[in-house]
């Protein structure tokens, strides 16, 4: 069955990628029902405290081809299915009263509360486990949930946008946009991939950024992100800025620029945020990634030379050097975007 299940599970990841962005502080999850070989349902989780992604799965095979059809399938579900009762109730519950023959998932729960309770529940009630069907797939797919569950920290996603030159603004009078209107496009995507938004206070002051989600499309099911301002004098921040008068100026928050782990740590705590893309100049950026706290870093590269002051990056540097992994390029018109993960030592 190894070939059929890859195919399925396939399938339950590309249920599961609708969900991101949308399902935080949960994680994305896909599942698809089968029987003889043939497709009857799939769901994916929608958001706290709506049904997992198992139970929108079985509703749909009820919904089509009624209660009898789930006895004797196959459930795909790239998440281990939940066995505790919170905003809903547990997966595995759903999946006995289901009559289902055989559960297989891909990635083991990384909630204490959860992880390795499933396998015990179903089979005890006769239904097959097979686990970990794609799990480095799937794994990725709850990176951010993952890491939230073990560090009590957000999925951190640097975006810098530079010249050839390594810079990050134009000289006066040349506009304010070193990329064009295919990678900005390709930034809104991004941003429909994360929580929040975090900038410092002086790319506040002088750019005065919306860091909106602007498509329908990309909104549907979605909340503005969070806006999260990090300074070291508030006071001095210009009020009349977008992101304090806006529609959604109720989910800008202004903190402490000098701990920036400890303002990324409020955001998990009191908005239920799992990932973060940050927008900044190249002193904050240069921070965060000295202090380790980004995860991934996305670069888009136009081709110009913009000679002005300020650089991508404007740290002190790294002592060992600073290694990227699983790097991938796009070209978006003439901009080049590479997206790769930090190495961790």
């Amino acid at each position: 069955m190894q070939g059929e299940d890859v195919r399925w599970m396939q399938r339950a990841l590309e249920e599961g990628r609708k969900g991101v962005g949308r399902t935080s502080p949960n994680p994305p999850v896909g599942s698809v029902v089968v029987k003889d070989g043939v497709e009857l349902g799939a769901g994916w989780h929608r958001g706290a405290g709506r049904p997992h992604a198992e139970r929108e799965a079985m509703a749909a095979v009820r919904a089509t081809h009624g209660d009898d059809a789930l006895e004797g399938s196959t459930v795909y579900v790239t998440l281990e299915p939940c066995s505790t009762h919170g905003r809903t109730p547990p997966c595995t519950d759903g999946l006995i009263e289901a009559g289902v023959a055989r559960v297989v998932y891909a990635a083991e729960d990384p909630n204490p509360a959860h992880a390795g309770r499933a396998d015990s529940l179903l089979e005890k009630n006769g239904i097959a486990v097979t686990r970990g069907v794609l799990a480095e797939e799937a794994a990725d797919l709850i990176r951010a949930f993952t890491k939230v569950q073990l560090t009590g920290l957000p999925w951190v996603m640097l975006k810098t946008a530079m010249s050839l030159d390594g810079r990050i603004t134009l000289p006066p009078g040349e506009g304010m946009w070193l990329t064009g209107e295919e990678a900005r496009a390709e930034v809104q995507r991004l941003r429909a991939e994360v929580d929040a938004m975090v900038t410092s206070g002086e790319t506040v002051r002088k750019d005065r950024p919306r860091l909106d989600l602007r498509d329908p499309d990309l909104l549907e099911g979605r909340l503005q992100p969070w806006r999260l301002v990090l300074t070291a004098d508030p006071a001095s921040l210009p009020m009349d800025a977008p992101l304090f008068t806006d529609a959604h100026r109720d989910r800008t928050l202004i903190d402490d620029r000098s701990h920036p782990e400890e303002a990324l740590r409020k955001l998990v705590r009191e908005c239920g945020v799992s990932s973060v893309m940050v927008e900044c100049g190249g002193r904050l950026a240069a921070s965060l990634l000295e202090a380790g706290l980004i995860d991934e870093w996305v670069a888009f590269l136009a081709p110009l030379a913009a000679g002005g002051p300020l650089p991508a990056v404007a740290g002190v540097g790294f002592p060992e050097g600073l290694s990227l992994k699983d790097a991938s390029f796009r070209k978006f018109g003439p901009d080049v975007m590479l997206r790769a993960r930090i190495v961790r030592a």
